[in-house]
């Protein structure tokens, strides 16, 4: 039994191959990150929501640098540039709304020892 190849030539496959890649590379690099960038964005509003700004200042400030970045980049052309910096900036973002979010949590945790503790205080006191 005989087997059909669709290329004879095994050179002519990896031509095709390698042209169909710097076509596709050429293509990427043609096109503003907007959806990229919009959701850098949509991540920043929503570690501010969750306080980061308080709580995890440092990647907040990361977030919005590498965002600033990313739209200088964009503006330029620097779609390549653009597209890494908007997804630095996205996770850099979506780091302090968690880190926001656990340290809320964390508080509110040692509130809730506080209020035990001061019941278990009270109760002692009654006896």
């Amino acid at each position: 039994m005989q087997t059909k190849t669709f290329f004879k030539n095994p050179k002519s496959l990896l031509v095709i191959l390698a042209a169909s890649s710097v076509l596709t590379l050429a293509g990427c690099a043609g096109n503003p990150p907007t959806a990229q960038l919009a959701v850098a964005t949509q991540a920043l509003n929503a570690a501010e929501t969750a306080g980061a700004t308080e709580f995890a200042p440092v990647e907040m400030q990361s977030a919005r640098k590498k965002l600033k970045d990313a739209e200088k980049a964009e503006f330029e052309k620097d779609y390549k540039q653009a597209q890494s910096l908007a997804e630095q900036a996205e996770w850099d973002a979506r780091v302090a709304e968690r880190k926001a979010q656990a340290e809320k949590v964390q508080r509110s945790v040692d509130d809730a020892k506080r209020g035990v503790e001061e019941l278990r205080n009270e109760s002692l006191r009654g006896k």
